[in-house]
């Protein structure tokens, strides 16, 4: 069964990228994501974002290019907000809180934007649970399998010689703290950014700073954090 999500899949695949030796993607896993993917647009579904963004977070940031590892959990439900990179935000309207209470570690005074897109050329990784989501349903593919390629993209990470800094904010990040070394790697922990956190746990926690202050100490170039220029 073809569909815009399998076609997708399919130029991904075409592109080279060294993501895709992933066994997600060589297993058979991937293309039954895909396909129930393609089946709820066949039945009329919005999914999210564009299926030419779905894959863009693993385009954008290429294995050997990481250095920073942010995961989120899935697309903003919203048609038009998401553009394929975890709390990424293209949207028209007023930033997602939980984006604003995330930039206010970074610059107190009201973002110019929520486009993570320079971070991601940077070498931070921005990976949600789940790839695809559907318009005003928030989660809704959160089972649907990309699960293992989150798991995988974070182990192949941390197997790799070079070192990372992984951000590991809310308990579905942190779960995911035994697939990395904590002997050659970073792990910054804090709750997750939402207002609704009633921990209050990540305002104040400076994940960028401390990450900036760790790849300096290896030699590394920091990441320039800013959004819309200096």
């Amino acid at each position: 069964m073809s569909g815009p999500v399998a076609d997708a899949l399919a130029a991904f695949r075409a592109s080279g990228s060294s993501w895709a030796d992933l066994p997600f993607f060589r297993d058979g896993s991937a293309d039954r994501v895909a396909a129930r993917v393609d089946a709820r647009i066949a039945e009329g579904v919005q999914v999210l974002p564009d299926p030419r963004n779905i894959f863009r977070a693993l385009e954008l940031t290429p294995p050997d290019a990481v250095k920073v590892v942010i995961l989120g959990q899935d697309p903003y439900p919203t048609p038009g907000d998401a553009n394929g990179l975890a709390f990424s935000y293209v949207g028209a309207g007023r930033l997602p809180a939980s984006l604003k209470v995330i930039l206010a570690e970074v610059d107190p005074q009201k973002p110019r934007t929520g486009d993570l897109t320079p971070w991601a050329r940077q070498g931070v990784l921005l990976l949600n649970s789940a790839l695809t989501s559907e318009a005003r349903k928030s989660g809704a593919h959160l089972r649907y399998g990309w699960a293992q390629l989150t798991d995988q993209a974070v182990a192949a990470v941390s197997a790799r010689p070079e070192p990372a800094v992984f951000l590991l904010w809310g308990a579905q990040a942190r779960a995911r703290k035994a697939l990395i070394d904590p002997s050659h790697h970073a792990v910054i922990e804090s709750g997750h950014p939402s207002p609704l956190n009633r921990a209050r746990d990540f305002p104040g926690s400076q994940p960028f700073a401390r990450a900036n202050a760790w790849l300096e100490q290896r030699g590394l170039p920091p990441i320039d954090w800013r959004l819309g220029g200096p």
